[in-house]
C-alpha cells in the first residue's frame, strides 16, 4: 500500500489538551451487553469477502487455551479466531451510530486464570471532537458485553496505534486491571474493570499523545512503557511496579533508548527476560531507528539484543531506515524470541527470530513463500506481495511454535512451518469503504471503492476479487467511481495514484485504462467523478485531503482533454440524470442551492434554493429509470425529494434524519424501485428499506449489526429485491438478504 493512502488513516486534528491525572472522577460501569437479533425483519447479514485490508494492530493468543486467539484493528472493532471454522469472528459490531468512535481498539486483555473473559479498551480518536473511551468486558469470549463509559480519551487510530498492550489482568489478582492511556496517565480497576481511578504514576502526560505504550507482566512485577519521553535528558521510558502501588523507574535504562519509544515487550518466563522493542517514533509511520533490547529481572541486567541495526547503505545508495516493532517469546521454548522490523520501506520489513536469546538472529522474510491466492490484492499490481509493512504486531502460539502471526497494513499473515506463508484473515474485513456500485447487468452484483484498496470488482461476494485491486493504474484510495446508467459497460473511477488518477473501463469494471490526460490539480486532489447516461461526458470533482476545493472540469472525449465549468460552483457535488444523457445537476452547499445542465454539463444555472446550507455531510442521489426524480439526505434536517429535476423539493415525513440513500430492485407489484437508507425514523438511526416511495419504512439490520459510522453510501441490488449493500467505516462491505 503507498504511504501516501497509510497516512490518510491517521487523526488530521491537533491534540487534545493533557489532563490532571489527580482530576480525574470515578468511572461508573453501565450494563451494555449486545441484544439478540430482530427476527421480525427476517434479514441475514454478511461481508462482501475481501480479506482484511486494513491494519491489524493486536494480535493475542490465549495462553491457558489452545486454539484460542484475539485480534484488535485501528478502525474496525475486535474479532475472536474460531479454530473449529479457521476464521475470525466480530466481536463489536454492535456498536451503534452514536458510539462510532468506539469502533477503534487501543488495547485488548485475556485472563490467563479465567479463559472465558476478555476485555477490551475502545476509543478511536483523542481529539476533542471525539468522545470518550469505554471498556468492554466480557465473561464468555466476546458473545456479550458490559460497558463501562470512561472520562478519558483513547487513540486507537493515532500515531501509536501498534504500541500496546496498553490494558492488563493483573496476575496476582483477576479482579484488578490496569490501563494505559495517552493523556491521563495509568487507571487503576479493582473490580474487573467496572469502575476505574486514576492512579499516582511518576511520569507526566505530554502533548505527543503517547503516554503508556505497554503493560506486562513478567512474573509479579509489572511494567509500563512510556512514550512521553523528551529524548534528550535522558528520562526513563520504563517503570515496574512490585506491589501494585508504588511505581519507580526501571534502573539503568539502556542510555541508547533516550530518544526511543518503546514499542511492545514480551517476558519470557523460562529465562526470566523481558524483550523490549523500541523506535525513535510511536509508529505505524515515521520511524527511521529503533533496537531491541532485554532486561533479566533476576538481576537487573540490560543487554542490547537487536539483529540488525537500522541506518545501513542499501543497494542504490538510500538507507535502510526503519524502527522495531512487534515482539513475541515461544511460551515452550527457552530463548527463542520473534521481533518485527517496522517502517522498512527500502529493503522490506520482516520478521527476526531467534533461538538463544538474541545472539543470532535469522530473517524469515529470505526464505518466506508467500501465497496469497486468497486475497489477490495483495500484490498491489505487481508480480508478487511484500512481506508486509505497518508490523507491530506479532505472535506465536503457545501450543504450537511453529505457528506464528504477523498484522500488517493490509492483512494478517501466518504460518506453520516458518517458511510458508498465507493470510490467515478468514472472517476479517476491515475497508473503509466509500463507493458503492451495483450494475444492472454483468457477472459482478457489486463494484466498491475504499480508502484502502481502490476499487475492487467483486465478481463473487463470498471470495476476495479473483483480479485483485483495479490496476492501470493502482489507487491505494478511490476517491470517485460511477458508471453510466444506459450504458453500463462503461465505469469510471478516480483516486490516489503514483501513475495517474483517473481511469475508465469498457468492460464493466473488470479493466481499466488510465485517462489519455488528466488535469494538472488531480495529482493532489482528485475528487468525484460523475459520467452521464451514455457515457460521453465526464465531469471531474477536485477535493484536497484537507478539504481545499478546486473548480470541476468536464470531459468529452473520454479523458483526452479537459476544461474547467466555470458556472459551477467549487466543491459542488454533481449527479448525472439517469435517462437524459445532456443533463446533470449539482447541490451547492455553501449556499443551499440545487443546480441543473441541460448542455452536457457545458453551464449551469440555480434551480432549487434555501436548501440547507453550509454542512459538507449531504448527499445527492438519482433514481434510476427515472428523469428528474432527485432525493436529497441532509442528515438530521431529513430527506427531501424532488420530481421536477430540482426546480423544488418536498419533506419526505417520513423520516427526521437522512444521512444516505440508495435504490434496488422494486418489490413485486411495485411500479417504484426499493428505497434503502440510513437514517432515523423514530429514536435511533438504523437501516430502512421502503418499498412504497419512503412513505412507511421497515428496519432491516438489528441490534447486533449495527458497525458503527455507516454514512458513506447504501444501494439495494437492481437485480434482487430486498438485497441491499452499506459501506462502513471499517467493516467492508455489509450486505443483508432477507432470509
Amino acid at each position: 500500500m503507498p504511504a501516501f493512502q497509510l497516512s490518510r488513516r491517521s487523526v488530521l486534528a491537533g491534540t487534545a489538551a493533557t489532563a490532571a491525572v489527580a482530576a480525574l472522577p470515578m468511572v461508573q460501569g453501565r450494563a451494555q451487553a449486545a441484544a439478540p437479533a430482530d427476527a421480525k425483519n427476517g434479514y441475514r447479514w454478511r461481508n462482501a469477502v475481501m480479506g482484511g485490508t486494513g491494519f491489524v494492530t493486536g494480535v493475542l493468543f490465549h495462553p491457558a487455551v489452545r486454539g484460542l486467539a484475539y485480534a484488535r484493528t485501528d478502525i474496525g472493532g475486535a474479532y475472536r479466531w474460531d479454530d473449529r471454522t479457521d476464521r475470525w469472528v466480530p466481536l463489536t459490531d454492535h456498536i451503534g451510530w452514536d458510539d462510532w468512535n468506539l469502533l477503534g481498539v487501543e488495547a485488548m486483555a485475556v485472563d490467563p486464570a479465567h479463559p472465558n473473559r476478555l476485555f477490551l479498551a475502545l476509543g478511536t480518536y483523542a481529539q476533542s471532537w471525539a468522545g470518550n473511551g469505554a471498556v468492554l468486558r466480557s465473561e464468555d469470549r466476546g458473545a456479550t458485553w458490559t460497558r463501562t463509559d470512561l472520562t478519558v480519551k483513547l487513540g486507537a487510530n493515532e500515531d501509536g496505534r501498534g504500541c500496546g498492550e496498553r490494558l492488563l489482568v493483573d496476575p496476582r489478582d483477576s479482579d484488578t486491571l490496569w490501563l494505559g492511556t495517552r493523556h491521563d496517565g495509568l487507571l487503576k480497576s479493582t473490580d474487573r474493570g467496572a469502575t476505574w481511578k486514576a492512579v499516582s504514576f511518576p511520569a507526566t502526560p505530554s502533548a505527543t499523545g503517547q503516554g503508556v505504550t505497554l503493560l506486562v507482566a513478567a512474573g509479579r512485577t509489572l511494567y509500563a512503557g512510556w512514550g512521553d519521553s523528551d529524548g534528550t535528558t535522558g528520562k526513563p521510558h520504563l517503570y515496574r511496579t512490585s506491589d501494585g502501588t508504588t511505581w519507580e523507574a526501571v534502573p539503568k535504562q539502556p542510555t541508547g533508548t533516550a530518544a526511543k519509544v518503546p514499542i511492545r515487550a514480551a517476558y519470557d518466563r523460562h529465562t526470566r527476560e523481558l524483550y523490549v522493542t523500541y523506535a525513535n517514533a510511536p509508529g505505524p509511520n515515521g520511524q527511521s531507528d529503533g533496537s531491541v533490547h532485554k532486561l533479566r529481572t533476576t538481576d537487573g541486567k540490560w543487554t542490547e539484543v537487536t539483529p540488525v541495526k537500522p541506518g545501513g547503505a542499501t543497494e542504490d545508495g538510500g538507507t535502510d531506515s526503519f524502527g522495531y516493532g512487534g515482539v513475541a517469546v515461544d511460551a515452550r521454548r527457552p530463548g527463542t524470541v520473534v521481533v518485527s522490523t517496522n517502517n522498512r520501506w527500502a529493503l522490506i520489513d520482516t520478521l527476526y527470530r531467534t533461538t538463544d536469546g538474541g545472539r543470532t538472529w535469522k530473517s524469515l522474510k529470505d526464505k518466506a513463500v508467500l501465497d496469497v491466492s486468497e486475497t489477490p490484492y495483495l500484490k498491489w499490481g505487481a508480480d508478487k506481495p511484500k512481506f508486509g509493512w505497518w508490523i507491530q504486531a506479532v505472535g506465536v502460539d503457545p501450543f504450537d511454535s511453529g505457528h506464528i502471526v504477523y498484522g500488517t497494513g493490509a492483512t494478517l499473515y501466518g504460518t506453520r512451518d516458518l517458511k510458508h506463508w498465507a493470510p490467515q484473515i478468514r472472517g476479517l474485513e476491515e475497508a473503509s469503504v466509500v463507493q458503492l456500485v451495483s450494475p444492472p447487468s454483468g457477472a459482478a452484483h457489486l463494484i466498491t471503492g475504499s480508502r484502502d484498496i481502490g476499487v475492487l470488482y467483486h465478481d463473487r461476494l463470498t471470495a476476495s476479487p479473483s483480479r485483485g485491486m483495479a490496476t492501470n493504474p493502482v489507487f491505494g484510495s478511490a476517491t470517485g467511481l460511477a458508471q453510466a446508467a444506459a450504458k453500463p459497460s462503461y465505469v469510471v473511477r478516480t483516486g490516489w495514484g503514483d501513475h495517474g488518477n483517473g481511469a475508465y473501463s469498457n468492460d464493466g469494471g473488470k479493466t481499466w485504462a488510465p485517462f489519455k490526460a488528466q488535469p494538472a490539480v488531480a495529482k493532489d486532489a482528485p475528487g468525484p467523478i460523475v459520467t452521464n447516461a451514455d457515457g460521453s461526458v465526464l465531469l471531474w470533482s477536485f477535493v484536497h485531503w484537507d478539504g481545499t476545493t478546486y473548480p470541476a472540469q468536464r470531459s468529452d472525449d473520454n479523458g483526452a482533454g479537459w476544461s474547467e465549468v466555470a458556472s459551477l460552483p467549487k466543491g459542488s457535488v454533481l449527479v448525472a440524470d439517469p435517462v437524459d444523457r445532456k443533463v446533470f445537476y449539482a447541490f451547492d452547499y455553501s449556499t443551499g442551492t440545487l443546480l441543473a445542465s441541460t448542455d452536457g454539463g457545458l453551464t449551469f444555472t440555480a434551480r432549487a434554493t434555501g436548501l440547507k446550507s453550509g454542512d459538507k455531510e449531504f448527499q445527492l442521489t438519482a433514481a434510476p429509470g427515472r428523469s428528474g426524480d432527485l432525493w436529497l439526505s441532509l442528515k438530521w434536517n431529513g430527506l427531501y425529494r424532488s420530481t421536477d429535476g430540482g426546480a423544488t423539493f418536498a419533506k419526505v415525513s417520513s423520516c427526521w434524519a437522512s444521512y444516505t440513500v440508495g435504490f434496488g430492485k422494486a418489490a413485486e407489484g411495485a411500479s417504484y424501485p426499493a428505497v434503502y437508507m440510513v437514517g432515523s425514523t423514530e429514536s435511533i438511526t438504523a437501516v430502512y428499506r421502503s418499498d412504497d416511495e419512503a412513505k412507511t419504512w421497515t428496519r432491516i439490520n438489528d441490534d447486533r449489526h449495527q458497525w458503527g459510522w455507516i454514512g458513506a453510501a447504501i444501494t439495494g441490488d437492481p437485480r434482487i429485491h430486498g438485497r441491499v449493500y452499506i459501506a462502513t467505516n471499517g467493516r467492508g462491505v455489509q450486505y443483508g438478504e432477507p432470509s
